[in-house]
């Protein structure tokens, strides 16, 4: 079924819930257990808990913002619809460029180091060059024929980067010390938010995954369901892995910061257990490659349609696949290029605040739409009215609130150019020339 954009509606609850955990859960999970295991020891499982229900709330706005707003474009369509073009050209930058662009280079290069520890070729730059070269024109080709060949292969990626993890718990589970899970003390909320704060970002890459929603079939539906099937799934695998590598890891766990749960493996499989772990990260940084250059296209596509970002072409979908094709190689040529230079490293600290902005513009958007009565024809509807919204922008701004006085001055200052450049571009008129 194509709709009035020219795409067709080929996502299902599966597909969409795939590429939600696929680029959710992504190089994070093999690292971060052994920080939350420093901050807060056996109860770290607080942290899980804690970002659990903050990232609930968050994607309750996602829900109910995403079962209206069903074009494509995600987080992006969300505040473009209940607050116009400005708002909207800030949010689908700061996807773009503040939080996608920049996290697709550092995980290329993340998946190249960790292939480097079986392959010292890796490490080699002209080698790593191509490699880099080759994945960004693998994925950009299979996003280009079509969306049914794209969301199979996150479909695939998911499964692959979710088996390594589930041996390790089941496996796991059967060598746990009891007393390596026993508390010492109660921490305070102070200990549990601040480790919640770093913990947070595994839990993001909803915003991006949302980005197909004008491809997704009865998105009315499919969406909410997508979001809360995808989160409930999300976090029981983390808590799952933290509490068994906690309890075969005990008081050395924040000992294998690098590589925390290849450790874990090691202990209960042997030698065996590393080239699985590495296997598996290695795969789930792929995995979030594929997702995000299936995902991020589709925003950069949107934003030329609305003439929100003047690059006409953008907007363009092939006749025969029916795929937002220009966009599709240009982000991917753009992520590629910021691969091999390695030139994303400071950007790359916005990136995690960018995001933060984003997710409190779409609770913004559920609290407008409702004011306008636009939510009246939503099939899914956040219960409490407002306050779910509410409490989840005051807790996007304590999130916020923690940055350091470097990342805030960044932030203003990425903020200040996109504004000027809207300002430029309204001057010009060029934002006119959209393709609605």
């Amino acid at each position: 079924m194509h709709t009035e954009e020219g795409l067709k509606r080929e996502i299902g609850l599966w597909g969409l819930t795939s590429n939600i955990i696929n680029i959710v859960i992504g190089s994070g999970i093999f690292v971060l257990p052994a920080l939350v295991s420093e901050g807060l020891g056996a109860a770290g499982i607080l942290a899980y808990l804690f970002c659990g229900f903050l990232v609930t709330l968050i994607m309750l706005c996602f829900a109910e913002v995403g079962s209206l707003v069903t074009i494509t474009g995600g987080a992006y369509a969300y505040v473009e619809t209940a607050f116009g073009k400005y708002p909207g050209f800030l949010a689908s930058n700061l996807l773009i460029f503040g939080t996608s662009l920049m996290a697709s280079a550092a995980v290329a290069n993340a998946l190249a180091n960790t292939l480097s520890y079986l392959f010292p070729l890796f490490g080699d730059p002209w080698f790593r060059a191509g490699f880099f070269i080759t994945i960004f024109t693998g994925l950009a080709t299979v996003n280009v024929i079509g969306i049914r060949q794209g969301i199979s292969l996150v479909k695939f990626l998911t499964l692959a980067k979710l088996t390594p993890l589930l041996l390790l718990v089941v496996w796991g589970s059967t060598e746990i010390a009891l007393e390596n899970l026993r508390w010492l003390q109660e921490p305070s909320m102070g200990e549990v938010g601040k480790v919640a704060l770093v913990l947070f970002f595994a839990f993001q890459g909803a915003e991006s995954s949302l980005s197909v929603s004008g491809e997704v079939r009865n998105p009315g539906k499919t969406v909410p369901r997508g979001i809360m099937l995808s989160f409930l799934i999300i976090l029981i695998i983390y808590v799952a892995v933290q509490l068994v590598a906690q309890g075969i890891l005990g008081a050395a766990f924040p000992e294998y910061k690098t590589a925390p749960l290849a450790e874990a493996a090691r202990r209960i499989m042997g030698p065996a257990g590393v080239t699985l772990m590495i296997a598996g990260a290695a795969v789930s940084m792929f995995g979030y490659l594929t997702s995000d250059l299936l995902n991020m296209p589709r925003v950069l596509f949107r934003a030329a349609k609305d003439g929100v970002i003047p690059v006409r072409p953008l907007a363009f979908v092939h006749s025969r696949f029916a795929t937002p094709y220009i966009a599709v190689i240009a982000f991917s040529a753009l992520g590629c290029v910021f691969a091999i230079t390695g030139e994303f490293k400071q950007l790359a600290i916005l990136s995690s605040s960018s995001v933060l902005l984003v997710y409190m513009g779409v609770a913004l958007s559920a609290i407008r739409l409702k004011a306008r009565g636009n939510n009246a024809s939503s099939t899914f509807r956040i219960p409490g009215g407002n306050v779910i919204p509410a409490f989840a922008v005051i807790t996007i701004l304590w999130f916020l609130s923690n940055l350091s006085v470097e990342e805030m001055t960044g932030l203003a200052v990425m903020l200040a150019a996109l504004s000027a450049l809207y300002l430029l571009i309204k001057y010009r008129g060029l934002d006119r020339k959209g393709t609605r």
